[in-house]
C-alpha cells in the first residue's frame, strides 16, 4: 500500500504513515479483522462516503472528506461494530486510531494530502 502525509492547513499538525486503499480488495478489507494498525497511523479510504466498524478490534476517529479535501464530518471514538451515516457530499475517508486526531481539527477545515 502506498503511504502518504496528511496535513491539516489550518493547524500546524501533521500525521505521516497513513495507507491509503483505493482498489476493490483493500477498501472492503480495510482495517478489519486487524488488531492493530500495523505500523500505519490510519487509513484513507477512497472513494467513499459512508463507513462500518463490524470485526474491528479498536475505536477510531474518523473523518469525512470531500473531494476538496475538506472536512465534512467528525466521528470521534466510533466503537467497533457500528455503521456511519452515509455523507453524500463526502468521497472519502481517513481513518485514524481513536485518540490520535487533535482537538484543534474540526468541521470545515481542509486536509492535505502529500505523497512520500
Amino acid at each position: 500500500m502506498t503511504k502518504i502525509t496528511v496535513r491539516f492547513r489550518e493547524t500546524n499538525h501533521q500525521i505521516s504513515d497513513v495507507a491509503i486503499a483505493d482498489d476493490l480488495v483493500s477498501r472492503v478489507i480495510g482495517l478489519m479483522f486487524k488488531k492493530t494498525l500495523n505500523g500505519m497511523s490510519g487509513l484513507l479510504i477512497k472513494p467513499c462516503n459512508s463507513i462500518h466498524t463490524f470485526f474491528m478490534f479498536f475505536d477510531l476517529d474518523v473523518l469525512f472528506l470531500n473531494s476538496s479535501g475538506e472536512i465534512v464530518k467528525i466521528i470521534r471514538g466510533m466503537k467497533p461494530w457500528r455503521m456511519s451515516w452515509i455523507y453524500f457530499r463526502a468521497t472519502q475517508v481517513l481513518e485514524l486510531k481513536a485518540g490520535s486526531l487533535p482537538k484543534e481539527v474540526k468541521s470545515g477545515m481542509k486536509v492535505e494530502v502529500v505523497h512520500v
